[in-house]
């Protein structure tokens, strides 16, 4: 018999009489020939309530002790399920994370899966009842109890569903699939029948809420299937898996993320380890970052730019601050009110030109791009955040992704080779959550060119990479840094063959806008990290740096995604880095 899990969320499962629904979905599929697991979260708003009553305890409640306190809402939830479905004439049996065998480190509010024991699971299954297994916690291993943090739920089903093999994870919850964006936000948004694991990786830290990244990362990782579901209705829903949707279009998807802050380190010396000193001091304070964009150096100094959740602003610019004093640079700035938006897809790294339709939409309506940062199959823009939903609206009607793509004209799913293969991954993993890297890939068959004093008003980047086009350039990485005084720089890169074409648009972009003549390289080479799991280990940005330092390598360009890093750096420089990169990650690289 497969192995069927489902997983319900708070708000099916919010009252007794959702909670005997979600009991009779269960029952269904097990009388369909299933063996059913069924994860389930806290009821409705009980997690919320569990804070605000620490809260009027104390402002700083224990990591530990909130643990505790927070697992309740799961074990209550679990109990009512079990008893609904003995109600209804049927087997079950309900576990917390710890009877379920799910072993985390020690990490109190935050932990990490490191090993599931399916053993006792199994058994249940055996006896012929539906597991009802309490989502967001485990235990460590010193049998103190632990949550998963933001998404645990979600994270907890996946990774049953890996550990035991199952057919298929299914996530119940109170929209009936992955949609193309928001549909609270923009109406015309259009569920997807599927997406691929990349494309919702990378959507699901653009700001896509319907899953959680770190779930994501574990189907992917062990090749589970993931199909969301409504609760409350009989829809398809949407599936995750390695098949996208459509590769016939270049952009699948569109999120915002508007509650984020913008850094910017000013005149950071450029040598090898600058850059890895910023960003080691703030991944040991646990400080994620979103967008990196370092731009290629003038006067022997470059500007290093970055985003963060606008919690963590404070924090974040205490550090640059620090940091800045040891290494003599020229001060920080920063900006709260800012928003990123995105757009995403497989497809664009077949099609050219998408990025001069993504900035000729918000030129259009006159929104000012602060930074860019690109990737192979994502674009992500930083702007104003009060144009933060226009720009929204902009991108996802610029790419009529209202409308169904043509349907791929092969199905047929990719082979689960040995990349794929859970036994072999496992092997190689301490825990399930471990880091893995795919390749480290070396292009050395690209040029750049960059442009300083760049005046910062909308529409010149469409402008910009519309000549480019024009002049048949293909452009694979652009990073926009923002600027001082009103003037903004900007980097891209393209086939070296296309190197002088590149440089003689740009001479005549700068000598009509009046921005400062032009620079370039006409050989560099670009490292491009590849892996699951690079931004929720948020160590993966310091870790390249002070590998590319120790190896006396400097970082002209940076741009980062959720499933890759990019660095250009000087062409001679290319295999030095390339063989420093592969001793950093050797252990995580499979």
């Amino acid at each position: 018999m497969g192995i069927l899990v489902q997983k319900f969320g708070g708000t099916s499962v919010a009252d007794a009489e959702k909670i005997m629904a979600a009991a009779r979905r269960a029952i269904l599929a097990q009388r369909q020939g299933r063996q059913v697991v069924m994860v389930v979260s806290a009821m409705g708003h009980t997690t919320d309530h569990l804070v605000d009553l620490a809260r009027q305890i104390t402002r700083d409640p224990p990591a530990r002790e909130m643990d505790m306190l927070l697992s309740t809402g799961e074990q209550v939830s679990v109990a009512l399920m079990a008893m609904a479905i003995h109600a209804m004439g049927h087997k079950a049996i309900s576990f917390t994370g710890g009877q379920l065998g799910i072993h985390t480190d020690a990490t109190h509010t935050k932990a990490r899966i490191r090993s599931i024991s399916t053993d006792r699971i199994r058994q249940a299954l055996d006896d012929g009842c539906i597991v009802i297994a309490a989502g967001f916690q485990g235990v460590s291993d010193t049998a103190d109890i632990t949550t998963l943090g933001r998404g645990g739920s979600d994270t907890t089903a996946v990774a049953l569903a890996a550990a035991l093999r199952a057919e298929q994870c299914e996530i119940y919850t109170d929209v009936d699939g992955v949609y193309t964006t928001d549909p609270r936000l923009v109406p015309e948004a259009r569920r997807m029948s599927r997406i691929g694991y990349d494309e919702m990786l990378e959507l699901a830290t653009a700001g896509a809420g319907v899953m959680h990244n770190r779930s994501i990362e574990f189907a992917k990782r062990f090749s589970v299937p993931v199909h969301v579901r409504s609760s409350f209705s009989d829809n398809p829903g949407t599936v995750i898996s390695w098949l996208p949707e459509s590769r016939a279009v270049p952009v699948c998807g569109a999120a915002l993320i508007q509650k984020e802050a913008r850094l910017t380190v000013r005149g950071v010396p450029d040598r090898p380890g600058a850059a890895a000193a910023i960003f080691t001091r703030l991944a040991s304070r646990n400080i994620p970052m979103d967008m990196i964009v370092q731009n290629v150096a003038t006067q022997g100094r470059a500007d290093i730019s970055f985003t963060v959740f606008q919690e963590d602003l404070p924090a974040a610019l205490r550090i640059v601050e620090e940091v800045g004093k040891e290494l003599g640079t020229e001060g920080a700035g920063y900006d709260e009110n800012v928003a990123k938006t995105s757009v995403v897809g497989l497809g664009m790294a077949r099609q050219t030109g998408v990025a001069e339709r993504l900035f000729s939409a918000l030129a259009e309506k006159e929104i000012n791009i602060l930074m860019i940062t690109t990737s192979e199959i994502k674009i992500s823009v930083l702007v104003d955040r009060g144009q933060a939903l226009e720009s929204l609206r902009t991108v996802h009607a610029a790419f009529a992704l209202d409308q169904a793509p043509p349907p791929m004209e092969d199905e047929t799913l990719p082979a689960v080779n040995g990349k794929n293969d859970r036994d072999r991954i496992i092997g190689r993993l301490h825990g399930m959550e471990d880091l893995v890297i795919e390749s480290i890939a070396l292009d050395e068959t690209q040029g750049r060119v960059t442009i300083a004093d760049i005046p910062d008003r909308p529409g010149l980047a469409a402008r910009l990479f519309r000549q480019v086009s024009q002049a048949g350039v293909n452009v694979d990485m652009i990073v926009q840094s923002v600027g001082r005084e009103g003037k903004a720089a900007m980097s891209f890169t393209m086939p070296e063959s296309a190197y002088e074409a590149a440089l003689d648009t740009a001479s005549r972009f700068s000598r009509e806008i009046g921005a400062g003549v032009p620079t370039g390289e006409p050989r560099v080479a670009k490292l491009s990290v590849s892996g699951t799991g690079l931004k929720s280990h948020i160590s993966v940005a310091s870790r390249t740096f002070r590998a590319l330092a120790e190896a006396e390598v400097n970082a002209e360009m940076i741009s980062t995604s959720e499933v890759r890093l990019n660095v250009v750096v000087q062409g001679n420089e290319g295999r030095r880095a390339a063989e420093a990169l592969h001793k950093e990650f050797a252990e995580e690289l499979i």
